[in-house]
């Protein structure tokens, strides 16, 4: 029995918008296939009839097929083929070798496991870790930040810092409604995405603030990834992403102890520790929020601390980082395959004890999950490796046009209401 539920749409929405004159439509809303099912994909074009164009069909990250494709018009079928095995596919329309349109789909998703089998001490060294965080005496700065005016009277946000193990202290926004009673707030914590200079990647005083004022009112965290100043001018955030945080994903990948994930783990922990000391905490409720190296933070937030109830993850990396070895594509950095330096042996011993689909297994979060069917930073394969070892009720949505980036121009109404709302909705119940 299928332990997750899949998120069905009103009508037959799985396509994408017009790129170069055409798209592709599935005949399965939910992209979702079991072995054997009959998988149907269709090219409409708004171009002029005859156009020669290519066909390459892409499993598990890899092209295994390519074929000529003469255009007559109408809806024509491309693809027709059942699928026998557990695969992520991409069918890609290529018009003078140039990407015209792509769709997604995967088939007995269930059946992906990690590419990693999970260290038997995982737990214990994470415990450990655990142990030398909670030793260390608190020290917590504190600034209080204007709010927008829509907020005024209503909600106060601070900018806190608060020293942690590791190489950097934990560097956030922190909001509440003013005059919350004790015990009477759910903890929001929201995990920025992959970089250093962009306007995603920093704390944002308004996304802190709204994030308090859902459902009846949140203690809300906006922490960013590196521990970095918040508030700061372009140039700095610049001077880091060039510097000290140029490539910082790949940063000692082959020591446990140093690894650049490490520190970023352990910063969230003390978070998480730090909002569970604030007295208005209802002492149930702690939701982590968080898009690809955010959604892998989340996830990490859930296996290491069981206080974390639910998780959202939009398009999380850190997700099966073994997965390389199983034939197919890790989750984002994919520090198998960008490491080449490096024997694999080394990263052996470090990188299962980073890997979401490793952490996962010891979550007793509800998690909702919105993936890419053709996201090949955080490819499909790696997301649905972990989320079949995570033991928590599992909400997942799949968009068959999706790539890692929130989709544009036509796509965006369609994904707008159809899996961007779901989400919304998802927070706010569980926020009631």
């Amino acid at each position: 029995m299928k332990r997750f539920a899949i998120i069905t749409l009103a009508f037959c929405a799985a396509l994408g918008g017009w790129a170069q004159g055409y798209k592709l439509q599935l005949n399965k809303e939910t992209g979702i296939y079991d072995k054997g099912e009959r998988i149907v994909a269709r090219l409409q074009g708004q171009t002029a009839v005859g156009d020669t164009l290519s066909l390459q069909v892409v499993v598990n990250n890899r092209v295994v097929a390519e074929q000529a494709i003469h255009y007559q018009g109408g809806d024509q079928v491309v693809y027709n083929q059942a699928v026998d095995s557990t695969c992520a596919v991409m069918l890609e329309i290529r018009k003078r070798q140039r990407l015209a349109t792509s769709i997604g789909f995967v088939v007995s998703p269930e059946g992906f496991r990690p590419g990693y089998e999970e260290p038997k001490d995982l737990m214990d060294y994470w415990t450990s870790q655990k142990k030398q965080l909670q030793a260390l005496p608190w020290q917590v700065k504190s600034t209080p930040l204007q709010v927008p005016d829509q907020y005024l009277g209503k909600y106060q946000c601070q900018d806190v810092e608060i020293n942690c193990l590791g190489p950097a202290p934990v560097r956030a926004y922190m909001a509440k409604p003013v005059g919350a009673k004790k015990k009477s707030l759910p903890i929001i914590i929201l995990c920025r995405a992959a970089g250093v200079s962009g306007n995603w990647c920093r704390c944002q005083v308004g996304e802190c603030v709204g994030n308090a004022a859902l459902g009846n009112g949140a203690l809300s965290l906006d922490i960013n990834a590196h521990g970095m100043l918040n508030g700061q001018t372009d140039d700095y955030y610049k001077m880091l992403e060039d510097g000290l945080l140029h490539n910082y994903f790949e940063h000692n990948a082959a020591d446990r102890e140093t690894y650049y994930f490490h520190g970023m783990y352990l910063r969230l922990l003390r978070a998480i520790e730090y909002m569970t000391r604030q007295p208005e905490w209802d002492g149930k409720r702690i939701l982590v929020i968080g898009e690809s190296q955010g959604g892998g933070q989340a996830v990490a937030a859930a296996g290491l601390d069981s206080r974390v109830s639910a998780v959202v993850l939009n398009v999380p990396a850190m997700q099966d980082l073994g997965g390389a070895r199983a034939g197919r594509r890790s989750g984002w950095p994919q520090p198998i395959e960008n490491h080449a330096r490096l024997e694999r042996t080394m990263l052996d011993s470090t990188l299962p004890y980073y890997d979401g689909a490793q952490l996962i297994r010891h979550s007793r979060a509800e998690i909702y999950c919105e993936m890419g069917l053709i996201d090949t930073t955080c490819p499909p394969s790696a997301v649905w490796a972990s989320l079949n070892v995570a033991p928590g009720k599992k909400t997942i949505n799949c968009v068959p046009f999706r790539t890692h980036a929130w989709p544009s121009g036509e796509d965006f109404p369609v994904w707008n209401k159809l899996y961007y709302q779901p989400r919304l909705d998802f927070i706010n119940n569980y926020l009631k």
